[in-house]
């Protein structure tokens, strides 16, 4: 849209349109914050949530959950959301499911069936064969004297007393409840399982979590010939040669064992320069830095980050076990890596 059209379509929206979208807009947020505050308080009426967690906790397969419509979409969400926090969960379709899909629920799983009527043709044809099979059925509905509650093992309301839409028919409040419910379901189960970062981070390897909680120094430092490093003895002009050549704004003075007694960076050129520019007598065990900062190679690549930020760094080195130089990194390296 230009800014031209953008002008036109704001001055045809009059301020009265205005007005009426701003409030029509606090009160969907209010009716279904309202849903969502009475469902928190009738839980304890009950004891089927417990027993709804129970059931998926004891599951030896995964959590099925089954839908049609909008119902069906909220149940992607929640089947995404189990699957995301340590509880395997897939989404069946109810309507594939009568043409083969249902193959896909074995005697080890739970179903969750989710169907505001509780009438839902489509989940009428699927709740029979998998009650044969043995599978216990979690069922969130609207309706307590439906045929999918009376059928189901535990039985989930998510009864509201209006949708949100002005003619209190497009599935508003309901799904906002259903979905709410959902995600207490699987916070629920994600304590319980003692569910932690690190198994999160797991689930979403390409995410900024996983790659914070997944990547060790080893995975993105520099090796072998990209290490910057020598001798205490060189002559500071060869140590700037090797700053120059290895592109890390750094070298690192190692001793005949390979263990870093110093490091000497561009910022300690800069500094050199205001005192000096005769370097023909000066080795770079002169001017080096002792006790530099090293990490391990096993550690997190967030753990680098926290020490060169906390000492306002940009390059560290990597030493084993033995405190042998076996990498080098820059926070660039880092940056490409998407830790920071």
């Amino acid at each position: 849209m230009s800014v031209t059209d953008e002008k036109i379509m704001l001055t045809s929206f009059n301020e009265t349109q205005a007005q009426r979208a701003l409030e029509l807009a606090r009160e969907t947020l209010d009716i279904e914050g309202e849903a969502i505050r009475k469902l928190s308080a009738r839980l304890g009426q009950y004891d089927s949530v417990p027993r709804a967690v129970a059931l998926m906790m004891a599951c030896k397969g995964r959590v099925v959950v089954s839908g049609i419509g909008k119902s069906g979409h909220i149940g992607r969400k929640i089947a995404a959301t189990l699957a995301s926090t340590g509880t395997p969960a897939l989404f069946l379709h109810p309507a594939e499911a009568a043409h083969g899909d249902l193959g896909m629920v074995t005697p080890q799983d739970v179903l969750i069936a989710i169907s505001y009527s509780g009438e839902s043709a489509e989940l009428a044809v699927v709740i029979p064969a998998v009650k044969r099979m043995g599978v216990p059925v979690i069922a969130m509905t609207g309706k307590p004297g439906s045929r999918l509650a009376q059928v189901s093992d535990v039985h989930l309301d998510v009864s509201v007393d209006k949708e949100a839409c002005p003619l209190n028919l497009a599935p508003t409040a309901s799904t906002t409840v259903t979905l709410a419910l959902g995600d207490a379901l699987a916070v629920a189960l994600l304590e319980l399982r003692g569910f932690k970062s690190e198994d999160f981070a797991l689930s979403h390897p390409g995410g900024a979590l996983g790659r914070k909680l997944l990547t060790h120094v080893r995975d993105v430092m520099r090796s072998g010939d990209a290490i910057p490093k020598v001798q205490p003895d060189a002559p500071l002009t060869d140590a700037l040669l090797e700053i120059s050549q290895k592109g890390m704004g750094m070298t690192a003075i190692v001793d005949a064992a390979g263990r870093p007694v110093g490091v000497f960076t561009d910022g300690d050129l800069r500094r050199l320069f205001e005192k000096t520019q005769d370097f023909s007598k000066l080795t770079i065990r002169d001017v080096m830095h002792a006790n530099p900062r090293r990490i391990h190679p096993e550690q997190l690549a967030v753990d680098a980050v926290a020490v060169m930020e906390e000492f306002r760094i940009n390059q560290m080195l990597v030493t084993d076990a033995d405190d042998v130089l076996v990498g080098a990194l820059h926070i660039h390296d880092l940056t490409r890596a998407k830790v920071i």
